[in-house]
């Protein structure tokens, strides 16, 4: 188990944003299933397996999911992003999976490892407010059951990539090849077809999720990337919480070969060689490293 554990932890740390994302996903689900079992062990006799998976929504999951009630959502805000990497049916988080995985590829062949998780969560986030916005301003719709899963984030990608890379192709079995921007324009056009039915919101949302896409795509071609300033956010948290390595160093060693000054400056160089290299490995992966930095990142372990 610890060989199988430690394959897991050197995939995740060294993959790419997709393989990432698809890890955090697949935890999260299968954590609520492990949770559920408990929940199911746990609960009074009475009420069938369908029962019993009902009242585990509406008592645990629903702290999760995207609620449509507006004063709801006020005392869940946290909602806006844990619904999106939210599954709980194994066919949903299949088929999600299955579009990251296919389309995220594409994606990561033209743009960036940052510009992905920001299409990501910037999609994800659009969905959720064309979902909220939807069910508080069209008569047509009721409030709705929360929302839960990655398909707006997942459509943000898709279209992301359909849109700046429209005459990329694809082969599709019985079809044959196939260029993105044609399925691109599909899977709207079902999105739009289907909102009259009984998941009105899950179908807003993936539209929120193809808007922002698509305005990503367009405004990168012409050279202002939507999600940088979201991504240096995203980068100034990750500082405060990314772990720097020690230093150990001998001040009277150093103090007979060089002045304070001259030690100070060679310790912030090599303090920003150092973050280069960390920097490196949360874009590209650790295999994307030079020989010669895979050897000053094995000597800094070793003084760790």
């Amino acid at each position: 188990m610890a060989g199988i554990s430690d394959e897991i932890k050197n995939s995740f740390k060294n993959g790419t944003a997709v393989v990432r994302l698809i890890y955090i996903n697949l935890a999260v689900f299968l954590l609520l299933k492990l949770i559920y079992v408990l929940f199911f062990l746990l609960s009074p006799s009475g009420g069938d397996i369908a029962d019993k998976s009902f009242r585990f929504r509406e008592n645990v999951l629903v702290w999760l999911m995207l609620p449509s009630d507006l004063q709801t959502l006020l005392y869940r805000p946290w909602t806006i992003v844990s619904y999106m990497f939210l599954h709980f049916e194994f066919l949903h988080i299949l088929f999600n999976l299955l579009f990251l995985f296919w389309f995220g590829r594409i994606f990561l062949k033209y743009l960036n490892e940052k510009q992905l998780y920001t299409t990501y969560l910037l999609g994800g986030l659009v969905g959720a407010a064309f979902f909220v916005i939807s069910y508080n301003v069209f008569p047509g719709l009721e409030t709705g059951p929360p929302a839960l899963g990655a398909s707006a984030s997942v459509t943000a990608l898709v279209m992301a990539i359909s849109f700046y890379a429209p005459d990329y192709t694809v082969y599709l079995p019985f079809l044959g090849p196939v260029k993105l921007k044609y399925l691109a324009i599909v899977f709207i056009l079902l999105d739009l077809l289907q909102i009259p039915t009984q998941n009105a919101g899950g179908h807003i949302a993936h539209l929120g999720g193809a808007v922002y896409g698509y305005l990503f795509a367009v405004q990168l071609k012409r050279g202002k990337d939507l999600g940088k300033g979201f991504s240096k956010i995203a980068d100034s948290l990750a500082v405060l919480f990314r772990q720097r390595p020690k230093m150990e160093v001998s001040y009277k060693t150093r103090a007979k070969s060089m002045s304070d000054s001259d030690y100070n400056r060679s310790k912030i160089e090599h303090q920003k060689e150092i973050d280069s290299i960390l920097d490196k490995i949360a874009k590209s992966g650790y295999e994307s490293l030079s020989k010669k930095e895979k050897e000053i990142l094995f000597r800094m372990s070793n003084k760790s």
